[in-house]
């Protein structure tokens, strides 16, 4: 039996990188994949049709998690289409760097709203619905920088930093309910941003990282089936790093 059998996830931000390794590894578990894109539509299309191969049920939904009424909506329309709601991934993110004195009011609100208004707002619609169902999953997506800081990301490290605050006191707040809650920490990933980086400058973080390399989406992805599966039915509150041990 696949490990996600039955179940019925919601995975945000998964028209790329993280989110869409995530969205591909719950579908290949079993599971039947709803997920959001913004931006990205063509990219978020075309994952509706790949993820179709594995035979669950799936749909893409052009939703801003960051706008309150949005994320209503959309676990609603997910409800109505799916019959009901048991793993949410809160992966949808951003990054405006800059160092503080440069920071406009700007940056700093369009990615406090974007990472972490986003999990308050997706986070509340769905809880109600596995609260009526007496269990439910949430894996929220942080970062190593939101344990241990990074210059030029104020915003962003305040951002993943107040997931990990959030998450823990949902995770006390639901835990009555059969309702688990944790975070995943990646730290230097693979994808489609860093691509664009400077080869030496991947080079000399890689150095810098226990195990010696970047780590990939898929990294990420299987960290995320296990906590989204009943191997971890015991664990919630918890703060996972994937970070080849930079932490």
């Amino acid at each position: 039996m696949k490990l996600l059998e039955g179940k019925t996830a919601l995975i945000t931000g998964a028209s790329k990188g993280i989110g869409r390794k995530i969205a591909e590894k719950f579908a290949e578990q079993g599971a039947n994949v709803a997920f959001t894109y913004l931006s990205s539509v063509e990219k978020g299309q075309a994952l509706e049709q790949e993820l179709q191969s594995f035979g669950t049920q799936v749909k893409g939904y052009r939703s801003d998690a960051s706008k309150f009424d949005e994320a209503e909506k959309l676990v609603n329309d997910i409800v109505a289409d799916f019959g009901t709601l048991h793993i949410v991934v809160n992966n949808a993110g951003i990054t405006k760097d800059g160092l503080l004195m440069r920071m406009t009011e700007e940056q700093w609100d369009d990615v406090l709203e974007v990472n972490l208004k986003s999990i308050f707002n997706v986070t509340k619609a769905a809880s109600k619905i596995m609260m009526k169902n007496r269990a439910g999953v949430f894996i929220n997506m942080s970062s190593v920088v939101g344990v241990q800081g990074n210059a030029g990301q104020a915003n962003y490290a305040a951002s993943k930093a107040g997931i990990i605050g959030f998450s823990k006191s949902v995770a006390k707040e639901l835990g009555s309910r059969n309702i688990r809650t944790n975070v995943v920490a990646p730290g230097f990933i693979r994808t489609e941003m860093t691509d664009v980086l400077d080869p030496k400058v991947v080079e000399g973080w890689a150095a810098a990282i226990p195990l010696k390399r970047a780590g990939e989406p898929e990294d990420v992805a299987n960290a995320c089936v296990f906590l989204a599966s009943d191997m971890a039915t015991y664990i919630t509150g918890q703060v996972i790093p994937v970070d080849g041990g930079m932490l």
